[in-house]
């Protein structure tokens, strides 16, 4: 069990991951060792999320969203196998955190009545200060 929150908890059997070639650094034997780690996860069949998690889910994967609902991370920053994979976890539980994050809905509020009379007070004194600029009339 991978651990995302309080609440959440993703089982290991929900990750598929499958190991390619990768670009970068490690020489000779990039060309020999499938280091990249390519992770799948099932948003829209996943138990282990609540409906407004998965929402938001779908929302901030972005295009590592395929249309079937499958989140794809690619790891391929470091030269083991091992450290990609983790690394690709990371990234998955980092997303999922912040999907997690309910947003704060605003309450809409109206000014006090001293927050009116103040404005209203600047406005009439900006108004006198370029009115006492222009020039004297009747010339």
């Amino acid at each position: 069990m991978i651990r995302i929150t309080r609440s959440i908890c993703i089982d290991e059997s929900e990750l598929h991951e499958t190991f390619v070639r990768a670009s970068g650094p490690g020489g000779q034997n990039v060309n020999k060792v499938a280091s990249c780690v390519q992770l799948r996860f099932d948003v829209a069949n996943s138990p282990s999320l609540p409906d407004d998690v998965r929402a938001r889910l779908s929302r901030l994967a972005g295009r590592r969203l395929t249309n079937d609902g499958v989140i794809i991370i690619n790891a391929d920053r470091f030269r083991t196998q091992e450290r990609n994979r983790a690394d690709a976890q990371e990234r998955l539980v980092t997303l999922i955190q912040q999907a997690a994050i309910r947003p704060i809905t605003r309450i809409a509020t109206k000014p006090s009545k001293t927050a009116k009379k103040k404005r209203v007070d600047e406005k009439k004194r900006r108004s006198d200060v370029k009115r006492n600029r222009s020039g004297p009339l009747g010339d």
